[in-house]
């Protein structure tokens, strides 16, 4: 039985920033009630929601006649343990967001929705036994059977319903009729691993891999911030394999974390052969079934090696014991919408929770990482040569002012591509704008077409055939005539991909060309397709956006050709040199890492700038020295802290009521800080929605912390805070 005092603190989810008080249910022994159990809570005037036990108290600020009383008790023992609870604590107060968002935000869906927490079943596909010998054949008219034949065939292991999702659409139908032809069978197991009696035999470490390894392997039970620093292909991955097999060998799990999920399959198959058993994925694509079953396996211990986007350190590990956030510097480890968290700053927290090492691998690290190892808070570890032993690539820096231009191409970069071409090599040529041209105006007015619900200018997309906003989404046709003139002389202005593809197909009619961008693939397997027929040789050039930068190894690429980045060297933001700079290193890298030496062609109108000139010489670390030295001066971070208030209101007068009555709070407080604006951001309306900001920046986190504690309180007292959406980001990464 419980006390007459017993009082539940329980997490909803719900944006508001409390707990809720709720009285325990009738007869029910309070030994069992223990955080991190689910129960079942009235909530509002009729609703039943899911909630989480944080606490069990006997204090209230609430008379305990007004308390609702919990209908039920979903489980029988804490669904994750305390580690993971208090981590999640601490990310609450550290970036000052809502419970729910955190504590249930953060779980499978089907956690939060109350089912039952248990392993279900999933079927799996594999080539039957029977072995038919004219099965090409047997499914010549029959070509997705084919299809779905051959890529189950080509897999070791059986594959589940997700994975023929990723590449096939529709396949449910062709795959029933091949289970009736018995050329394939299903095999109905648990989602666990499967790990083969020997692991594949080591590749051979060069002296820098394997000081590398020693480093982090030989405190494996201490907390161990290390920045793996190493250059485009100096076989970081290599070095994260020997460090998870002495993980696995002690018994141990290890949390891979990735990006996106565009580079999850390339390595998983590679971690797979390497290792030597069956990888567990946590990533947005998977169904709620299968997110639910590799979070339950691994929190039991049965994933040894769990890799996923950020989503997955907020699993559970029965005995982590490593933890990898590969491309560390990466914005998208950033989230960007609802709980605004750094899936790479928790990662360190969660490490030195557990007291484990974590290693920060990139060519191009962010600035805070290298400023820690400045520190002496990280540990940095240098990759400084090429696995291969092959070369970093030349970079020229080509001058294109006043230079005569075909479409988005100088002519010594298009020269260039037709030795490429001559060669039989393969070319990569970034532009970082998708769509045919990024400005539909008239030539007559100047009146340039805008998307109606942000106010700023529309892409046309030539293969839709209509004008897309990349903000909001919004689409609408081609204008026959200009909305402010009348006149029907309507022209595109500027480059994407998609404009690109058709100057090098007029130019180049026989090489065979791929466009990879977040419109070419969208359809689900078409990414992998495309960077499979490029390592088979099947493309001669290849144009992309930024897709094409992270992590993937193109040996057969020896050109590299850099359209655009001029816009990184002059913009208001003060961390777009950073980005700049680290997709230049990072395109520049896909270039000559097989046999065959490569070169970068960056074409630009400032060739003499200070910056290029330092990347020109790979020269990422004098690069950042003088970035951190211009931080240093102005006094941005890493040497200081933010955090930004995001306000939005169909109203502008609303945002920004909102936002100085904010401002007037913090003129009380005894915390040294500044505070900037209000003011608008790059983009003032998105979605129909006028949007402004407030700055507030400290010296330090602890300052930010204080500062933030007593103030966000304040603000959701705020009458205007009523009549805006606002949220708050704790060290931002962009003022978009």
């Amino acid at each position: 039985m419980h006390s007459p005092n017993c009082i539940l603190k329980v997490v909803i989810d719900t944006p508001l920033r409390k707990i809720f008080d709720y009285l325990p249910p009738a007869n029910i022994d309070e030994s069992i009630l223990v955080p991190a159990l689910r129960l079942r809570v009235p909530f509002g005037k009729s609703k039943k929601v899911i909630g989480l036990l944080l606490e069990v108290t006997d204090k209230t600020g609430i008379p305990r006649h007004k308390l609702k009383r919990v209908e039920s008790v979903l489980d029988s023992e804490p669904i994750f343990g305390q580690e993971l609870l208090y981590f999640m604590q601490w990310a609450r107060d550290y970036y000052h967001q809502p419970a729910g968002d955190v504590f249930l935000g953060t779980l499978p869906r089907l956690i939060r929705t109350g089912s039952n927490l248990e392993v279900s079943s999933i079927e799996k596909w594999e080539i039957s036994e029977v072995v038919e010998k004219q099965t090409s054949e047997f499914l010549k008219n029959s070509p997705k059977q084919k299809a779905i034949y051959d890529y189950i065939k080509s897999h070791k292991q059986p594959l589940t319903s997700g994975q023929l999702s990723d590449v096939f659409t529709n396949w449910r139908i062709p795959l029933k009729q091949l289970e009736r032809k018995k050329l394939v069978s299903k095999v109905t197991q648990e989602n666990g691993i499967s790990i083969s009696n020997k692991i594949l035999s080591d590749l051979k470490l060069n002296p820098e891999q394997e000081q590398a390894v020693s480093t982090i392997t030989s405190r494996l039970n201490d907390y161990q911030p290390c920045l793996l620093y190493g250059i485009t292909g100096s076989g970081k991955t290599e070095v994260y394999i020997k460090c998870i097999q002495e993980v696995i060998k002690n018994n141990r799990q290890a949390l891979v974390l990735l990006p996106e999920i565009g580079l999850t399959t390339q390595f998983i198959n590679y971690f797979k052969s390497r290792l030597g058993l069956e990888i567990a994925v946590m990533h947005s694509g998977l169904t709620d079934r299968e997110r639910l079953n590799t979070w339950l396996r691994t929190r039991d211990g049965n994933n040894r090696v769990l890799l996923g986007t950020r989503s997955a350190l907020w699993t559970p590990f029965k005995k982590l014991g490593l933890i990898v956030v590969d491309e560390e510097h990466d914005l998208s480890y950033k989230q960007q919408e609802n709980f605004r968290y750094s899936a790479r700053d928790l990662a360190l927290l969660r490490a030195h929770q557990a007291r484990i090492p974590i290693i920060l691998g990139s060519a191009t690290p962010s600035m805070e990482s290298i400023y820690n190892v400045m520190q002496g808070k990280y540990r940095e570890l240098c990759l400084g040569r090429r696995a291969t032993g092959s070369r970093l690539p030349d970079i020229l820096i080509k001058d294109i002012r006043g230079k005569n231009m075909t479409g988005a191409f100088s002519t010594s970069l298009l020269k260039q591509i037709e030795i490429n071409l001559q060669k039989n090599e393969q070319t990569l040529l970034f532009l970082n704008r998708r769509g045919f041209a990024p400005v539909y105006m008239c030539h007559d007015c100047g009146a340039i077409i805008k998307c109606p619900r942000c106010e700023i200018r529309m892409t046309y997309h030539k293969s839709t055939g209509r004008l897309h906003c990349h903000h909001c989404g919004h689409q609408e046709r081609i204008p026959g005539q200009c909305p402010q003139c009348s006149g029907e002389n309507m022209i595109e202005i500027g480059h994407g991909t998609q404009r690109a593809v058709e100057t090098l197909e007029t130019l180049f009619p026989k090489a065979r060309i791929s466009r990879i961008d977040r419109d070419s693939t969208r359809r689900k397997g078409s990414m992998e397709t495309m960077l499979k027929d490029i390592n088979e040789g099947k493309v001669d050039i290849m144009i992309g956006t930024q897709m094409l930068a992270k992590g993937h190894h193109f040996p057969g690429v020896t050109l590299v050709g850099i359209i655009d980045t001029d816009h990184g060297l002059h913009s208001a933001d003060y961390r777009a040199s950073e980005r700049m700079g680290q997709l230049i290193m990072q395109v520049s890298g896909r270039a000559g890492r097989g046999d065959k030496s490569g070169m970068v062609y960056i074409q630009s109108h400032f060739p003499d700038h200070p910056l290029l000139l330092t990347l020109k010489a790979h020269d990422y670390k004098q690069y950042s020295s003088l970035l951190l030295k211009e931080r240093a001066d102005t006094g941005l971070p890493p040497y200081t802290c933010q955090a930004l208030i995001r306000a939005e209101s169909n109203s502008k007068e609303r945002s920004q009521r909102f936002l100085q009555e904010a401002r007037q709070l913090l003129a009380g407080s005894g915390i040294s800080h500044d505070v900037f604006g209000p003011f608008i951001p790059p983009i003032e309306k998105r979605a129909g929605r006028y949007r402004m900001q407030l700055l507030l920046q400290t010296e330090n986190r602890k300052l930010l912390g204080e500062l933030l504690a007593e103030w966000i309180p304040e603000i959701e007292q705020l009458q205007s805070s009523r009549k805006v959406r606002w949220s708050l980001d704790v060290d931002p990464q962009d003022m978009l």
